[in-house]
């Protein structure tokens, strides 16, 4: 039996071999092709709007130019509150005609700044506030500087209150949004979120209080200060270290409301926290507000009914006061801060103005946030509390 022949090695069926690739070349295509990719698809989807700058901010190192309305940045205010400039690529303070960017004919160093359009949506268009205090409306005290009259009769009360115009065919309806400082989250949502036109009262023991304040201020809200004052139930109610008491002498609550007063400055008036013993006592109210009228304050109160002897004492001493219509919260639900939202604009209808108090709850914001977007539709004018005090005290 024959075997079939054995293939040599020589005579085996040559291996296919593929051409050598280099691989320098072929990521380079593969590049280019990404790129033509991406590109068609900015021609197609793209919006040409969203390229260009939003805004255009003159980093000015030296005086302000009057040549533009452009929002101004001081790198030498910057350097004195500590700001980190190497954040900003810069090691050092840009001089008078450094060409680091755009410069315009003004000699002012310009850059773009993009904001997205997600950032700002829906968010109350801010009306700066000047920064507190102010000078000749302060003077010493046991935690830093209490609240004077000025020289030329400028009361902290009007000095630091929200300006407003009134649209005299439209009934006025303020909201005092308060217990703001302690929560962080609660008190960034109340700033940033609601409308200028709302008041934020503080707890005056916030800590880093007067961030808080100078943060509502440029954001264009009025603040109030908030002053605990002794409730039925201390054990159930704490309020703190500094509570204002109806058995104390005048003197040491005087003291504690220096304590009080000092631990900020900007706001234009009080309100009180808690309170409902300490306002039914006409001995030791009647220091409390004769010393609030000598600071040239006002008093809103809220809570504690509008005809105690706390209010009393404060008509008898001449300091300008109210007390809130509605509590709109006391229900944390909703419909039911709807409801106490209407209520305050059928107030305002029948007698000009109505003004309204609530906690810093997120369901409060949230609501009190969209009521105030609708309000103006319905023949309303959202006005600060101060406006609403003004104008009930012109009547009277």
């Amino acid at each position: 039996m024959r075997l079939p022949p054995q293939r040599s090695a020589a005579t085996a069926k040559p291996q296919r071999r593929f051409p050598k690739i280099d691989h320098r070349i072929a990521a380079f295509v593969a590049c280019a092709v990404f790129a033509l990719g991406a590109f068609g698809a900015v021609q197609l989807f793209g919006d040409p709007a969203a390229a260009g700058p939003r805004r255009v901010v003159s980093l000015e190192p030296g005086a302000a130019s009057a040549a533009t309305d452009a929002p101004r940045v001081s790198f030498s205010d910057a350097a004195e509150e500590g700001m980190d400039l190497e954040h900003f690529g810069l090691d050092e303070l840009p001089q008078a005609g450094a060409e680091i960017g755009e410069i315009g004919a003004d000699g002012q160093l310009r850059v773009s700044v993009v904001e997205s359009p997600e950032a700002t949506a829906g968010r109350p268009a801010a009306s700066p506030l000047p920064r507190a205090p102010f000078a000749g409306m302060t003077e010493s005290g046991p935690n830093g500087p209490l609240p004077i009259i000025a020289a030329n009769g400028r009361t902290p009360g009007q000095a630091y209150a929200r300006p407003f115009t009134r649209q005299t065919d439209r009934p006025m309806v303020a909201v005092v949004i308060g217990g703001l400082g302690f929560n962080a989250r609660a008190t960034t949502q109340a700033i940033d979120e609601l409308p200028p036109e709302v008041t934020l009262s503080f707890v005056p023991y916030a800590q880093d209080l007067q961030t808080w304040i100078d943060r509502a201020r440029a954001r264009g809200h009025e603040v109030m200060l908030e002053l605990p004052m002794e409730p039925f139930d201390p054990d159930a109610d704490d309020t703190g270290p500094q509570t204002l008491l109806a058995t104390a002498s005048g003197q040491q609550n005087v003291s504690r409301l220096d304590q009080l007063l000092s631990r900020g400055a900007g706001y234009f008036g009080v309100t009180n926290y808690q309170g409902a013993r300490f306002a039914t006592s006409a001995q030791a109210s009647t220091p409390v507000v004769q010393a609030l009228r000598r600071r040239g304050l006002v008093f809103i109160s809220s809570g504690i009914g509008q005809r105690t002897a706390l209010s009393a004492e404060a008509q008898r001493a001449g300091l300008p006061s109210m007390a809130a219509d509605r509590i709109i919260d006391v229900r944390r639900e909703a419909d039911a801060i709807d409801d106490q939202l209407l209520n305050l604009e059928a107030l305002a209808l029948q007698n000009q103005s109505a003004i309204g108090a609530g906690f810093a709850y997120p369901v409060t914001i949230e609501q009190v946030g969209r009521w105030a977007n609708d309000v103006a539709s319905r023949g309303y004018q959202l006005a600060p509390a101060s406006a609403v005090l003004n104008a009930r005290a012109a009547r009277r």
